[in-house]
């Protein structure tokens, strides 16, 4: 593990994301702290093993006197208030968040906390279920975890976000926040409606179909079951990325709608699907690319960790 990533972090929020890192972190040997609004999941925490409370101004002061990390971990709608007790309390210390967009979390941030230091986070790791008991240190081995990299970024910041990404035993995407939030609508949030569709819809009039459920309908309506109040802060908070996505959705499937109606055939849209999954399968099946001669701080160096992470390479110094 790099020396940077044993910097203190402080986790504001311990649901799956927040405390499956807290976790994680804690685990390794790192000095990690957190904080819930809820009392129950603070003693879940605390009779695990972790330290936790349910006080977010003593969690911020001992954040400011340890010069931690704050990872923001709750949903979008309650990141306002968070980042105001950051900005009173907190202000020198660095953030980063795991919310699943990226736009409107900056764009927060720099309203309410303009002189906060702020390298975005989004891991793409999680699962249907939510609370303390679901969380898993685990949970990020593997997996993609972006990190906002613009011209603008500074290295040092950046490299304390990505080495606690690693810590958790991500892989690093280096991306500008409006290409991850395009990219997350695409394979990230509109999967979910589109996954509340077909769930709705084999639901039908009567429990026949639901009996004869297999594997189809149970891998494609899997993030239905997410609580809805998630879905709606995550969904709702991307929205004009999604409204593009959605918008390309609709129209694919009325043409499949159409062909099928005047031909008889959906090949189009299936042998389309067929050549995509295809490229989906071939990349994340392969051991991950890693971006190489990129020496943080360099000039140029956030612009050549974009170019070769759109290329499917990811950062693992």
């Amino acid at each position: 593990m790099p020396a940077a990533a044993s910097r203190p972090v402080c986790v504001l929020g311990l649901g799956l994301i927040g405390g499956s890192l807290l976790r994680r972190l804690a685990d390794s040997g790192i000095s990690a702290f957190g904080y819930n609004r809820s009392a129950a999941t603070v003693d879940a925490a605390v009779a695990d093993g972790y330290a936790a409370s349910s006080d977010l101004d003593v969690t911020l002061r001992r954040a400011a006197e340890a010069d931690a990390t704050v990872v923001l971990a709750t949903p979008f709608t309650a990141l306002e208030a968070m980042v105001v007790a950051v900005r009173d309390t907190a202000p020198d210390c660095l953030l980063t968040d795991v919310v699943s967009v990226k736009e409107e979390v900056a764009e927060l941030i720099e309203r309410v906390h303009p002189n906060g230091r702020y390298v975005g986070g989004h891991p793409m790791a999680g699962t249907a279920q939510s609370g303390w008991a679901a969380t898993d240190p685990t949970l990020f081995e593997g997996a993609m975890w972006m990190v906002t990299t613009h011209d603008d970024t500074d290295a040092d910041d950046w490299l304390t976000v990505a080495r606690m990404a690693r810590a958790a035993g991500a892989y690093v995407v280096p991306a500008a926040n409006d290409a991850h939030d395009r990219a997350a609508a695409a394979i990230s949030h509109n999967p979910h409606l589109t996954a509340a569709v077909t769930a709705t819809v084999g639901a039908g009039e009567s429990d026949l179909a639901l009996r004869l459920a297999a594997g189809s309908f149970r891998d494609g309506t899997r993030v239905a079951g997410t609580a809805p109040e998630l879905q709606r802060a995550m969904l709702e908070a991307n929205s004009i990325a999604l409204l593009n996505t959605l918008s390309e959705t609709i129209d694919r499937l009325i043409a499949a709608r159409n062909a099928l109606r005047d031909t008889g055939s959906v090949a189009v849209l299936v042998d389309d699907g067929h050549r995509a999954r295809a490229k989906y399968e071939a990349i994340a099946g392969a051991e991950p690319e890693p971006i190489t001669d990129v020496r943080i701080g360099d000039p140029d160096w956030q612009q050549e960790l974009r170019r070769q992470a759109h290329r499917a390479r990811v950062w693992m110094a």
